[in-house]
């Protein structure tokens, strides 16, 4: 069972298997993410829901994560829900803005995205370990 200090180490574990699977999934099947986007991009409702789930989300993590604690790892996770709330309300409000930006901030280079998503991953899977293995 998670602990206050062990729920931030819980989540940065979890961000880190989504970040690692994410990008090797971008890395075996080059363009997927591209693919990805442009569906959608042309479904409003998924774009709505995704707002909801992302403010739900990252309301939870925001909450869960005592940062006041005032260790880096806690304070990660609290900004990582804080943005997380951030980028729902902006789906709902503006989502096709926000996935025009991302178009083009993704372009052609998924492969450098997909390689710095893996590294971010695993770097947040080696601290999350690192401070569950201490506690």
């Amino acid at each position: 069972m998670a602990t206050a200090e062990t729920i931030p180490a819980w989540i940065a574990l979890f961000l880190g298997l989504y970040s690692l699977a994410a990008g090797v999934g971008e890395l075996r099947n080059p363009g997927m993410w591209q693919k990805m986007t442009d569906d959608f991009a042309r479904n409003g409702a998924v774009v709505f829901l995704t707002g909801i789930m992302c403010i739900g989300f990252g309301g939870a993590i925001y909450l869960a994560s005592p940062w006041q604690q005032g260790d880096w790892l806690s304070i990660l996770i609290s900004l990582v829900g804080g943005v997380m709330i951030a980028e729902g309300a902006v789906l709902i409000a503006m989502g096709d803005r926000l996935i025009g930006v991302w178009k083009r901030f993704l372009g052609a280079n998924t492969g450098i995205w997909a390689g710095l998503s893996c590294l971010i991953g695993a770097g947040l899977i080696f601290a999350a370990l690192s401070r569950l293995q201490m506690i």
